[in-house]
């Protein structure tokens, strides 16, 4: 059963699916959630706050997928095509997943809202929120790093910077598939491209 800080998330997302985020009442998001006003406040602080953990459980279930997926039967190339199969999935389904990434946020979308420093709540996790979300370039080196942490076996590759160097390629290929996608009738989640690259790079893990 989710928290109340869960289920009042979940409340505020399935709000912004229908309407912008500017529209979106506090009132309506607790009396969805079935959850008092005063705790919403408690949990989040303000409008701003709610924001800030919004965009942050985004990134941090982007983050879990990443690890799940890199987490796959394979070599490096089938790794990777599964990272980037669910990288071009998730900013396909979840707006704020794309903002994250590309940096382009519509109107519609809550701005990743300023960080609150020093973070103030008294409750850890939205502490961790209003220090604000990361860059999409402090995001993709998140996501490169763990990508070398699990392709390297936990042994060091023979060339560690050219892994490095295959991870953030694989990367950016799925990116260009989230800005730019193929035509409706062509399926494509650049997985098929990436395991190509990946498998002809000149990295040390198989």
């Amino acid at each position: 059963m989710p928290t109340a800080r869960e289920a009042l998330l979940d409340a505020a997302h399935a709000a912004l699916t229908t309407r912008p985020w500017p529209t979106v009442r506090m009132v309506d998001v607790a009396a969805a959630a079935g959850i008092s006003r005063q705790t919403l406040y408690n949990e989040f602080g303000s409008k701003d706050g709610l924001a800030r953990a919004l965009v942050r459980r985004a990134a941090d279930g982007y983050l879990a997928g990443v690890e799940q997926a890199l987490g796959t039967a394979g070599g490096t190339g089938d790794r990777l095509a599964a990272t980037a199969a669910w990288t071009v999935r998730s900013t396909r389904t979840n707006a704020l997943v794309r903002g994250l990434l590309t940096g382009c946020w519509e109107d519609r979308l809550p701005h990743p809202a300023h960080p609150v420093r020093p973070p103030g709540s008294l409750v850890p996790a939205q502490r961790r929120a209003d220090a604000g979300a990361p860059t999409p370039a402090e995001l993709l080196g998140q996501v490169r790093d763990r990508a070398v942490a699990a392709l390297d076996g936990g042994r060091p590759p023979r060339d560690p910077a050219a892994l490095a160097v295959t991870c953030e390629l694989a990367l950016r290929l799925a990116l260009s598939y989230a800005l730019v996608p193929p035509h409706p009738q062509v399926a494509g989640d650049g997985a098929p491209l990436v395991r190509v690259v990946a498998e002809r790079a000149p990295d040390s893990v198989t």
